[in-house]
């Protein structure tokens, strides 16, 4: 295999660096930290063939650290030096990047959060992406959401570094977005919808996905949103109970909703969650990943994760490609090597792992990780980089396609999708081997 010259010379530099302690001089001074603490998670036990993807994993994190801007008052991280947007901030990339650094660096982490509530509105709504002019002011769309997905990485951080004190700072930020999804995004007759059922601006996060190639004539419930809503629910309740304040109104909410989705988004006949307006059409509905979210924040009776784990998500004729998971079921008439229309994605490989995991489907977890790692891994052998998504059937990355107009392939170099050592963690938590 033949890796690009950036790639050679990057790897050297980060192997360099972890056996002599020399300063790479491809990470940022705010970011070397950060890359130093990431070498030491590379040699954790795995497969020796993982190693020079996460060695250079750990210089991509030291390169997208930058000084405080705006309002941020920490060091932030972008999503990647090779996002073809150039420097941003957010978005469900920076949970990714988050549970991607916690371990190697939770202060890190608990830095990345405080940036985020610090651009909180007023009305609650946390900013989707974040980018900033010349004179360093920031820029976002005030009145877009995005997947609140944070809570998770929050979480991760609290269990990890006990810091319970910082939960209060959590929850008074989730209490804000919780309350402006009720007032912007709920449907007067149940449910939870993203801005992408009336209009093109991807609050959720999938753009051009497949489920709104149809849209319902009005809002209307998204198995995505209530999901994340669910689990929004669900978090205030806990973080309530271990300050010692009230619960019980997050848990009635989390359990009206969470029979919302079990009763009104399942398909019995076809074993999988689908939105509120694709459930009333007759005919074929379409198979796209988001319909594992009620499996990944557990709001899923244990019979319908079975379904959904073993029909669909380890089903190699749908979602358990060759490079897992197929963002659209592979024998779906709509997949295409497009965006998020089929290709794999490598944080909602993640995703699904952590819902089998939830669900005692370890050994199912563990079969997703390593294919995905050892995927990612040939083609950085090939290629010497870290794509931002993948040819679910192994090809190469190049010859699948983005959207619009310009570079029509996914970024090179990229973060924001890619938690491949939060992967490896995985993996080993549910029975991963070290190995050739």
């Amino acid at each position: 295999m033949v890796i690009r010259v950036k790639g050679i010379l990057i790897f050297l530099a980060v192997w360099l660096s972890s056996v002599a302690g020399a300063e790479s001089p491809l990470a940022t001074k705010d970011g070397a930290p950060l890359r130093d603490a990431l070498l030491r998670e590379a040699e954790l036990p795995a497969k020796v063939s993982w190693r020079p993807m996460l060695y250079f994993l750990a210089e991509l994190h030291g390169q997208s650290v930058f000084p405080p801007i705006g309002h941020l008052k920490f060091p932030y991280e972008s999503i990647g030096p090779g996002y073809q947007g150039g420097r941003v901030f957010g978005h469900i990339d920076l949970t990714h990047i988050r549970l991607d650094t916690v371990r190697a660096q939770p202060e890190h982490v608990k830095r990345q959060l405080r940036n985020e509530f610090a651009g909180q509105q007023e009305d609650g709504l946390i900013p989707g992406i974040v980018t900033f002019n010349a004179e360093g002011k920031p820029w976002w769309k005030n009145f877009k959401g995005f997947p609140p997905i944070w809570v998770v990485s929050a979480q991760a951080y609290v269990d990890l570094a006990g810091d319970a004190a910082f939960l209060s700072e959590c929850l008074e930020a989730l209490r804000k977005q919780i309350a402006w999804f009720e007032a912007k995004r709920s449907v007067p007759d149940g449910g939870f919808y993203y801005l992408d059922v009336k209009e093109n601006t991807w609050e959720s996060g999938m753009d051009e996905g497949i489920r709104y190639d149809r849209r319902p004539r009005g809002p209307a419930a998204c198995v995505d949103a209530c999901s994340h809503l669910y689990l929004l629910y669900d978090h205030a309740a806990q973080w309530s109970r271990r300050l010692g304040q009230p619960a019980t109104a997050w848990e009635e909410k989390a359990k009206a909703l969470q029979l919302f989705i079990q009763q009104k988004l399942w398909d019995s006949k076809g074993g999988f969650f689908r939105d509120r307006w694709i459930m009333e059409e007759e005919g074929r509905h379409p198979l796209a990943f988001e319909g594992m979210w009620p499996v990944v924040v557990g709001a899923a009776t244990e019979a319908q994760a079975k379904r959904v784990i073993e029909e669909h998500l380890m089903n190699p004729r749908e979602f358990f490609a060759p490079h897992p998971i197929a963002t659209v079921a592979l024998n779906d008439p709509k997949f295409e090597l497009r965006m998020w229309r089929g290709p794999a994605w490598n944080c909602m490989t993640y995703w699904a792992a952590r819902g089998c995991i939830r669900y005692g489907q370890t050994d199912a977890a563990r079969r997703l990780l390593e294919a995905a790692l050892d995927a990612t891994a040939r083609q950085f052998e090939r290629t010497g980089t870290i794509w931002e998504f993948y040819h679910p059937m192994g090809g190469s990355p190049e010859s699948v396609r983005r959207k619009g107009s310009g570079k029509n392939q996914p970024n090179r170099d990229y973060l924001g999708h890619n938690p491949l050592f939060a992967m490896a963690d995985l993996w080993r938590a549910s029975g991963g081997k070290a190995s050739p």
